[in-house]
Parts: C-alpha cells; sequence; structure tokens
C-alpha cells in the first residue's frame, strides 16, 4: 500500500467513523421507530385465548430525544396497532443529563393517557422514577411522584399489586411488581420495593396471569404459574451488534439483555425501550414499541 492509498484508506476510516458516531448519537436514538412483534402461547395461557398486548417501556423524557411531541406520535402509533391492552412498564424519567429542556412527568403522563385499549393503559414504576423523586429518596420511601402523577392521570399504577381482567368473557391477572432498585443506599447499593410473594398472593383463582417488572433480573425467581414476564430496563444494551450487547445493567450480563427469553418453560420478554439512559446512544437496537400477540 502506497502513502498515498494508506492515506485514503485512513480517511475513508475516519469519515466512516464519524459516520456511525453521529448515527448513535442522532439518528437511531432520536428519529427511528419500529414496531417489534412477538406471537406466541405460553405454558399456562389457552390456545384458544387471543389477546393483543401493546408494551412501551423506558420513554426517558426530555428533549431533544424524546420531547413532548415524539411521545405524543409514540402514542398516536401504539393506538393505531389496535391493542387490547396497553402497558407502560416504567422509567419515564429523563436518565440522563445530555438535555435542552425537560418534559415534567405531568405532560408525559398526560400524553401517554391517550393510549386507547379497550381493557386499558396500566403501569409500573422504574429505578429512574424513584431516583429522580429527591423526596421519595429523602424519606427513603413512598409516595411516588411519578406514580401519583400517573394516577392522576388516569393511569393506574402497581407496586406489588394486581388486577383481574377480563376479555371476551376470559379472566386473566395483570400483575406489577414495585421496582427493585428503588432507593440508592449508596455507591453501588440499593434497595427496592419489591415484594414477588407478596403479588403473586394477590392471585384468587387460576386464570393465567401476566406480570410487568422493570428490571428483567426478578425474572430469576418467577415460578410457572405465571404464563408471560414482561420487562424493560436493559434498553438491549443501547448498542447491540449480531445480538451481544457490550454493556447490559444486570447481573445476568446478556441473559435478560432483549428480546424473548425462555427458561424451564418460564417466557420472558424483555423490551428495548424507547429512550436512552447515561447517554443518549443507541446502535443495533432502535427505540421501540413492543406488539405481542398471545393464542391463536
Amino acid at each position: 500500500m502506497n502513502r498515498r492509498t494508506f492515506f485514503k484508506w485512513l480517511g475513508g476510516l475516519a469519515l466512516s467513523g464519524a459516520a456511525m458516531t453521529g448515527y448513535a448519537f442522532g439518528i437511531e436514538p432520536g428519529f427511528m421507530l419500529r414496531v417489534q412483534q412477538y406471537k406466541l402461547t405460553p405454558p399456562g395461557w389457552p390456545a384458544d385465548f387471543k389477546l393483543r398486548i401493546a408494551v412501551l417501556t423506558d420513554i426517558h423524557a426530555g428533549e431533544p430525544y424524546m420531547g413532548l411531541g415524539r411521545i405524543e406520535r409514540i402514542v398516536e402509533t401504539t393506538n393505531a396497532l389496535k391493542p387490547d391492552l396497553a402497558l407502560l412498564l416504567g422509567d419515564f424519567s429523563t436518565g440522563h443529563r445530555m438535555i435542552t429542556r425537560q418534559v415534567p412527568i405531568k405532560d408525559t403522563a398526560a400524553a401517554c393517557a391517550g393510549l386507547a385499549a379497550p381493557l386499558g393503559r396500566h403501569a409500573i414504576l422504574g429505578n429512574h422514577d424513584w431516583w429522580d423523586d429527591r423526596a421519595a429518596q429523602k424519606r427513603q420511601s413512598g409516595p411516588s411522584l411519578y406514580g401519583d402523577t400517573l394516577k392522576a392521570a388516569g393511569i393506574p399504577v402497581y407496586e406489588n399489586d394486581g388486577v383481574r381482567l377480563e376479555h371476551n368473557g376470559r379472566p386473566f391477572w395483570l400483575l406489577g411488581l414495585g421496582d427493585q432498585l428503588a432507593f440508592v443506599r449508596g455507591r453501588g447499593r440499593f434497595t427496592g420495593v419489591d415484594d414477588l410473594d407478596g403479588t403473586l398472593a394477590k392471585v384468587t383463582d387460576d386464570a393465567p396471569i401476566i406480570l410487568m417488572i422493570h428490571e428483567p433480573d426478578a425474572f430469576i425467581k418467577v415460578p410457572k404459574r405465571v404464563s408471560l414476564t414482561l420487562a424493560g430496563h436493559t434498553h438491549g444494551g443501547q448498542v447491540r451488534l449480531f445480538g451481544y450487547s457490550p454493556v447490559v445493567p444486570s447481573g445476568y450480563g446478556n441473559r435478560f439483555a432483549y428480546g424473548h427469553v425462555v427458561e424451564d418453560d418460564r417466557h420472558l420478554i424483555v423490551s428495548g425501550g424507547l429512550g436512552c439512559s447515561i447517554l443518549p446512544v443507541r446502535f443495533g437496537v432502535p427505540p421501540e414499541i413492543v406488539l405481542i400477540e398471545l393464542g391463536g
């Protein structure tokens, strides 16, 4: 390789790197949106019981990446999918400092209240919703500003609680686990508000169960009695190449990083989420609405 060819190659490499960086920091997190679909009939779910579920998680509201207008467009896109049930799996707060303007939780909640589904919209909180609530952190206890605001907007929020719903005359349980990392105790130390046993104790019959959790690590203790567990939090690692995420906010690495996980006939779906935390970067895992079709 002569000198001229070398510098052409080096310049091309630099331009490619700049283009990839621009895409990862600008295009994918700020403009892209996909609908990720799953069709399954997990154990305990009747094969003839069809249910269409839309899942939104990790919105991390804040301009310029996730302004109010974009949240409203995501809600409109979700409504166009005509789900029977709309679920919000937490982390409504920003999650990083690289923003030009905050979007108040009151505005985010009002936008999410526009989700239209016959069985309603239901939510849990994520770690950032607790961490950004200074009063709750000071008390090291609830109530949560984010939870109260969502409820005021007409969105039920579940903390180790649930509800029995019916669709076409068929019952099922929707449960929501409290967050596992709610209170910061020190560097790398957290206390949760999660109570899996207490949550499952809300179930009073043999109808199938759908469980909402924010951090997927809780799945390790979820029993087979639960037909389907839904989680967010990881954002798919935000950077994902060939099915591998170099950095995953989970004690189990890539095991629960993203997608449909099946272990011991137990089913977990981890959404890549919509926003970003720590840094506004995504590569190979664009923001997504998850659409799940159960039964049939």
